[in-house]
């Protein structure tokens, strides 16, 4: 074998430093082969923990969107004889959403089930008022008038029941929609004076 140093030639043969027997090539082999397999398993097991950990995002994902999107009530104001522009209150999963209508224009207010700190109900002749109080908010509560007493009563309950529900930590979305609100009916069955 020739090696070239910078202007010189070398001439020669390099041997190596130590001579292998087959049996210790066939080792060297060996342990090369499982040292490969080692690192495929490990490559394999980093693969499948990526894997779960997709499946667990996709599946938490779901649970949020599913979530978000059930409206478990929703009522309106009937005001006498005509209600030309009802106010909506729709109780979903995490939060309450209020729409406010106008003559040409609209409001809507959202508070999340974890930051409403009271609910009243008041009742006035044929009509009741829905008052929601929030830890987050400007003016702290949000008042919904001209509700049908009935349908006050059942939308508090349902808050009410979900406010414990979140303050327990337990998760909603495994339950259908008919199942959730007869569970949060039971949770929140206080005699309410009307």
């Amino acid at each position: 074998m020739d090696v070239k140093s910078k202007d010189q030639k070398i001439s020669g043969t390099i041997f190596p430093e130590k001579r292998y027997t087959q049996r210790e090539v066939d080792g060297l082999l060996e342990k090369k082969e499982k040292d490969l397999a080692s690192q495929a398993l490990v490559t394999e097991e980093v693969s499948q923990t990526v894997n779960i950990k997709k499946q667990l995002d996709k599946k938490t994902v779901a649970n949020l969107i599913k979530r978000s999107n059930r409206i478990l009530v929703s009522i309106s104001t009937h005001a006498f004889p005509f209600d030309f522009f009802p106010n909506t209150l729709n109780v979903e999963e995490g939060r309450i959403s209020i729409i406010k209508r106008h003559f040409l224009s609209s409001e809507v207010h959202s508070i999340d089930i974890k930051d409403i700190s009271n609910v009243f109900i008041n009742t006035i002749f044929i009509f009741a008022q829905l008052v929601i109080v929030s830890k987050t908010f400007e003016q702290n509560e949000v008042k919904i008038r001209n509700l049908r007493p009935k349908e006050a009563i059942f939308a508090r309950r349902i808050i009410e029941g979900l406010r414990v529900f979140k303050n327990k930590q337990i998760e909603t979305s495994r339950y259908s929609k008919k199942e959730l609100i007869a569970k949060l009916e039971e949770l929140s069955t206080t005699k309410i004076v009307t």
